[in-house]
């Protein structure tokens, strides 16, 4: 018996030992496994952004396709995982605009060129942080094939795809009220937008009707809008405003005269049932306006500053500031009906945290109609599979209601948009959606996108379902005439222990280098993959990890005993039935059964309920003075399939106990070996 079973079972030294052997190996690369193996399972991992650390979402989702990696690996498959970091545009350009701005700089004083040096120095010292992170969680990727969005091939792939589009006449510069993020000074897409409630108020503002001692009342949480107001919108079925609608009212402030328009869009239980109409600052406005025929009329600009067009009085102004004016001129003026406590949502840039500014802006946008049908067809033809299956709702409901993709972004960081003299670079997430094939070389006709594409399963997060999901599936169907995978494991999200969203800033945030570093890898898998049991949302509990290193302490001692008492023993080919075996088959079907489902934690529950009941508990007290041959073979059989039943989801130690088990093959690793048939 090894001295190493003399002590207690320590991850620190076992974790990095294993993996390094791994690589050493080779067999994460599918080039380098043993045998003939013809079917590929192929997993691109989702590109974390190149700014990021590991979070918990990222640690349950990589062990996931681990599993699904080491599983298939063992059953003889060519197994390919792909890792690699997205350039993540603005995020990326944000952490480099705050280095600067601690030694008083911006990017302006440095200039595009080396501002994008500078950004490169910062990928080469932080972008690998959380691959390094990613290894220590014990993911057997294949870093020879790791990739970069900013990558040379990867490049020429989105200028590939950039130029497809435009020769087919789906590229177009236009006018569009956009989401614009002051701090960044770029547009935005709806996707990358995050909401956070504001206690604000609700002003009934009352529009004088012209030749009239009238007024219709608008209710609005935003007046300072309403200096670029082109119409009054009702409902055509409200009756209140029957005998109104066509009539002129004047705008507050500016005398200009506007409409009162119908319209079926407008929600008649808001405020007072009429709304102001101002197409230059509202997405639904701007509609009603192309619509309605009304005219345009810009009166805040990039800066959040008031323009020249909201008056003299005005331009110039803050928002805030501007709003403030125009409710004291309002009061003045005796045309504030009433005001009331209002929360509302507010939009915000998920980069940065700054209010975004809807403004009507010059941009390149990408024709959305063909590609939507692709994505759709796709799913409902079955080609491809949502599980859970009612996260295929989020996906329909945008593609069939999608408008144009507005693909610029006006800054530094990324790639260029491929029209001489323009400056903008495209959006993060139109590199993205060639991930998939882009990462095995595609526009080329390489040997990996030949063996390796289609891939068969992208796992990843509900919230990037329509940012990247349904953009991937569009984008291979176009341009390459394949579905991208066979199935999307749609994960459950994690969440503090009260329910509520993981928060750094309120302390309730968890990071899993801790929990690796405190319990070890295998032990914070296994609380991970515990909690996830179907439902969408883990309340997250700690006490599941520490579960975890009681397991993995279980194992070591169960496996010591066993080695112990089947010294020299040689696993016969065929068994008589007894119960253990039965147990073991029964077992090995369920975990089979569920991970080929997707019901990861299903699989484990089923895993610790045989070896530590059934395996430990009763059968190693039955035999504790049984010496036999058939109950030493017996007992070596159900300890070396358990070993690689339970792999996939401890892979270290594991493999560390498999160094011991007797082998024809004294070389030949857990990682490599035959997945248990029952």
């Amino acid at each position: 018996m090894p001295s190493e079973f003399d002590k207690p079972y320590d991850p620190k030294t076992v974790e990095p030992e294993i993996y390094k052997k791994w690589e050493e190996s080779g067999f994460f690369n599918p080039d380098n496994l043993p045998g003939e193996r013809k079917e590929t399972f192929t997993i691109a991992i989702p590109p974390p952004n190149v700014t990021g650390v590991l979070h918990m979402g990222h640690a349950l989702n990589n062990t996931i396709q681990d599993i699904l990696i080491r599983k298939k690996r063992m059953e003889g498959y060519k197994t390919l995982w792909i890792p690699g970091t997205d350039h993540a545009g603005i995020a990326t350009q944000n952490a480099v605009e705050k280095e600067l701005k601690k030694e008083g700089k911006t990017r302006h004083d440095l200039g595009r060129e080396k501002f994008l040096e500078r950004v490169w120095g910062w990928r080469e010292k932080y972008g690998n942080i959380i691959l390094d992170q990613t290894k220590r969680l014990g993911a057997s990727v294949d870093w020879s094939r790791t990739r970069f969005t900013m990558d040379p091939e990867y490049v020429k792939a989105v200028e590939t795809a950039f130029l497809h589009y435009q020769k087919k006449g789906w590229i177009y510069q236009g006018e569009r009220v956009v989401n614009w993020c002051v701090r960044c000074q770029t547009s935005l897409s709806d996707l990358e937008l995050e909401y956070k409630e504001e206690k604000g108020k609700l002003w009934y503002i009352k529009y004088p009707i012209k030749n009239s001692k009238d007024f219709i009342i608008v209710a609005t949480t935003r007046p300072e809008t309403m200096l670029g107001d082109m119409a009054v919108a009702v409902n055509p079925k409200d009756a209140r405003y029957k005998k109104l609608a066509g009539k002129t009212v004047l705008l507050p402030i500016q005398n200009r005269e506007i409409p009162i328009i119908e319209d079926r869009k407008i929600e008649m239980e808001f405020g007072t049932g009429a709304v102001k109409v101002t197409p230059n600052h509202d997405a639904a406005d701007e509609a009603m306006a192309i619509d309605h025929k009304l005219p345009f009329l810009q009166i805040i600009n990039e800066n959040a500053r008031m323009t020249g067009a909201a008056g003299k009085e005005f331009a110039g102004l803050k928002v805030k500031e501007a709003r403030e004016k125009i409710i004291a001129k309002l009061e003045e003026l005796d045309l504030i009906e009433k005001v009331e406590d209002y929360a509302h949502n507010i939009a915000v840039c998920s980069r940065c945290g700054n209010t975004i500014e809807p403004l009507r802006s010059k941009q390149w946008f990408l024709k959305m109609k063909k590609l939507a049908k692709l994505a759709i067809e796709d799913i409902k033809s079955g080609k491809i599979k949502f599980h859970p299956k009612n996260f295929e709702k989020i996906y329909f409901d945008w593609l069939e209601n999608i408008r144009d993709w507005c693909i610029s972004r006006q800054i530094w960081w990324g790639h260029k948009i491929p029209i001489d003299g323009v400056d903008d670079v495209l959006d993060t997430w139109f590199s993205s959606a060639l991930w998939p094939f882009a990462i095995l070389g595609w526009p080329e006709k390489t040997k990996d996108l030949e063996i390796y594409y289609p891939t068969q399963v992208l796992s990843t997060a509900r919230d990037i379902i329509n940012l990247w999901v349904a953009r991937m599936i569009f984008s291979s169907e176009e341009l390459l005439g394949k579905k991208p995978f066979t199935d999307v494991i749609i994960h459950a999200t994690i969440l503090a222990k009260s329910g509520a969203r993981m928060s750094k800033s309120l302390g309730t945030g968890v990071d899993p280098m801790d929990l690796v570093e405190k319990y070890g890898a295998d032990a914070t898998r296994f609380g991970l993959i515990w909690q996830a049991m179907g439902g969408q949302d883990i309340r997250w509990a700690e006490e599941h990890v520490f579960a975890g290193k009681k397991f993995a302490n279980k194992i070591w001692n169960a496996s010591r005993f066993v080695l112990e008492k089947t010294g020299g023993v040689k696993i016969p080919d065929k068994f008589p039935e007894s119960e253990i075996i039965k147990k073991l088959n029964e077992t090995s079907k369920k975990v089979d059964t569920s991970i080929e489902k997707y019901e990861f934690g299903q699989a484990l529950h089923e895993l610790y309920e045989f070896f530590w009941h059934e395996f430990c508990d009763k059968y190693l007290e039955e035999v504790k003075k049984d010496n036999s041959e058939e109950t030493r073979a017996t007992l070596l059989f159900v300890l070396t399939n358990s070993l690689k039943l339970l792999h996939p989801f401890m892979p270290h130690i594991t493999e560390k106990i498999w160094e011991h088990i007797p082998k024809t093959n004294e070389e030949k690793l857990l990682i490599i070996e035959e997945w248990p048939q029952a």
